[in-house]
């Protein structure tokens, strides 16, 4: 329960970081920490499966989604000042949280062993991968495909619009000509157009 109240307090305040930031790009960081602590909680539900998409998807390729629209958006403006070498100052406390999560996972595979042993007598939930158990491939997929499957292929549309919108913004500006006649008149105009160019 302490873990949950831990989670659930991370979770709610960086959703109201993620709205509140002042520029996108924090709201991104923001975004990055509500999944960490989603996935997190994930594993205290014995949900592995889930948490490691959650990490997967979420973190890995939604977020990047996010950073290129805003990398996108924001060309063409004035370049960014830079700033005081801050590197050395959290290379310390990243080393540190590196080396926590390190000791956490060596802890976490000297036990599975004994909780392998265990888990079909005293866990509620089941092992991990077999069918019918919360957090399960079998579970998931189950899901997925039957329940979820109308908000998973309006998901997959959105995503696909935005994909193509994306592709729009940042493609090529050629004007469209439809005839290779056309194409020669907009060839032969530009081409005037540079040699007046020259000529001023």
């Amino acid at each position: 329960m302490v873990a949950f109240a831990l989670l659930a307090l991370v979770l709610i305040v960086s959703a109201i970081f993620v709205i509140t930031a002042p520029k996108a790009i924090y709201s991104v960081v923001g975004l990055l920490v509500h999944f960490a602590a989603l996935a997190i909680m994930y594993f205290t539900l014995a949900a592995e499966f889930l948490a490691v998409i959650q990490i997967i998807v979420y973190s890995g390729a939604i977020l990047m989604l996010f950073l290129f629209v805003i990398a996108l958006l924001s060309s063409g403006v004035s370049p960014l000042a830079l700033g005081p070498n801050r590197l050395p100052k959290i290379a310390g406390p990243a080393i540190a949280v590196v080396l926590v999560l390190l000791a956490f996972c060596v802890y976490a595979a000297a036990r599975v062993p004994v909780v392998a042993t265990h888990a079909a007598a005293s866990s509620a939930a089941g092992p991990v991968g077999a069918a019918n158990v919360f957090g399960s491939v079998a579970d998931f997929g189950k899901a997925l495909f039957t329940v979820d499957l109308l908000p998973f292929e309006i998901t997959a549309f959105i995503l696909m619009v935005a994909v193509i919108g994306v592709i729009l913004l940042a493609g090529d500006a050629t004007p469209y000509v439809p005839t290779r006649r056309r194409a020669r008149l907009v060839e032969r105009d530009m081409r005037e157009a540079l040699i007046r160019a020259g000529e001023e």
